[in-house]
């Protein structure tokens, strides 16, 4: 199956400085000199989560096949903490600006954890997301024991008192969406933040929490333990693997943008500027790996949603870069915990 780059060239040499930087590659020192080899060595790529995850699954489906065109292998650092925190603090603190460190993270979660708390020793702005792999939508769910066989029931039952609910945690787009429901249907919902997806979907079939809010990829792997029962997009991609459950903004009437964690490769803004050249090789061979057999291959293998597979550039990262923060700014004293 192939999958068509949306972006254009175009695309890529307009809209942020960043991208400018790529349009100026006869203009930097190196110009008129041989080029350097590049990659010159291994791409080191920080990974702020834990070693056997999503986003590990899903950077070794990508990278595994990323490396024939780059020609040059990945050596993946873990770095987990402080949701992700500390895997951007070791990137923009430790690692050099030359393109060939990477930092492979879940923009959503992410991103929303500076809103909450601002990054001390570096701007958000210090980083661009350039890769985006996946989207994949935010939804609720409980076990299969569970009383609550409807998001109406839930709502209903928040009407009578303060549901406690299970997230991985408490700065992700699935948090954003319960919120933003609670807020649209008069229900106030307690976030209990679990850490991780694993944790997330034990606490709902266990009954620990009354229920859970958690990306959707990962809510349908486990179909068999689970009952979904809205979807935080525009459409239930998944279908019956998510239950046929309605989206938040049709069963509700709302106008909530998709909240969608998205995976997606970032680098120092400062090593696109300093290295337009670069740059552009890691561009063009992220977008030959979409069209891989090998890659689908390995994406499955690695357990990702093919309806989910959403390849993306500078442009595309921006666009959700601004949403999601935009959102997360105007729920922010939700996720705080200081409303």
């Amino acid at each position: 199956m192939s999958y068509s780059w949306k972006p254009t060239r175009r695309d890529f040499l307009k809209g942020t400085a960043a991208v400018a930087g790529v349009g100026a590659v006869g203009l930097h020192p190196g110009a008129g000199i041989a080029a350097e080899k590049f990659p010159a060595r291994n791409i080191n790529v920080i990974i702020p989560t834990r070693e056997g995850g999503g986003a590990d699954r899903n950077f070794r489906a990508f990278s595994g096949t990323w490396k024939k065109y780059l020609n040059a292998k990945f050596e993946p650092g873990f770095f987990p903490g402080a949701s992700g925190r500390v895997g951007y603090e070791v990137y923009m603190g430790k690692r050099k600006a030359d393109c060939h460190n990477l930092i492979f993270g879940n923009m959503g979660p992410e991103l929303l954890n500076w809103v909450v708390k601002a990054p001390e020793n570096f701007a958000v702005s210090d980083y661009v997301y350039f890769g985006q792999v996946d989207t994949d939508p935010g939804c609720v769910f409980v076990g299969k024991k569970s009383k609550f066989m409807s998001i109406d029931d839930i709502v209903a039952e928040g009407k009578k008192r303060k549901l406690n609910v299970g997230t991985s945690r408490m700065a992700h787009p699935a948090s954003v969406g319960i919120l933003a429901l609670g807020e649209k249907v008069g229900v106030e919902f307690n976030l209990i933040p679990l850490s991780g997806g694993k944790n997330t979907i034990a606490g709902a079939v266990t009954g620990e929490v009354d229920f859970s809010v958690l990306t959707s990829g990962s809510v349908a792997a486990k179909h068999k333990s689970v009952r979904t029962l809205l979807v935080f997009d525009d459409k239930n991609k998944l279908g019956d693997r998510l239950d046929n459950a309605p989206t938040m903004n049709d069963h509700f009437g709302m106008k909530t943008p998709p909240l969608l964690s998205a995976r997606a490769f970032g680098i120092h803004k400062a090593a696109i500027d300093s290295y337009p050249d670069r740059f552009k090789i890691l561009q063009d061979t992220f977008k030959q790996v979409f069209d891989d057999p090998e890659f689908i291959t390995a994406y499955k293998k690695a357990k990702g949603e093919m309806a989910y597979l959403n390849p993306g550039g500078i442009e595309d990262c921006k666009k959700y870069t601004d949403a999601i923060l935009e959102i997360g700014e105007r729920y922010k004293p939700l996720l705080s915990g200081k409303a």
